[in-house]
């Protein structure tokens, strides 16, 4: 199962608030990951009721931007995307 529709506005909203500035800035809710991690990000963004929205990402400096390889629900251990498990 995919991330529910009424959650997609304020998926986006905290993309906008957290990514447009300072992407590369750690706080309490977006951290640098180690690798291996899901889809090769290299940031996580959590967001949502309970933080449990995963939002995976990359920093393109050349460019100036961001790329979201992955969008994803945490359910305690488990990190699901578009209701497949992830496996790493």
């Amino acid at each position: 199962m995919a991330i529910e529709r009424k959650h997609h506005r304020l998926i986006e909203q905290a993309i906008d608030e957290q990514l447009i500035h300072t992407p590369s800035v750690e706080t309490r809710n977006r951290k640098p990951l180690r690798q291996p991690a899901p889809f090769g990000a290299e940031w996580e963004l959590r967001c949502g009721p309970q933080n449990c929205f995963r939002v995976f990402y990359e920093i393109d400096a050349t460019e100036q931007s961001v790329v979201i390889l992955a969008v994803g629900e945490k359910v305690r251990e488990r990190l699901t995307f578009a209701g497949e498990d992830f496996q790493p």
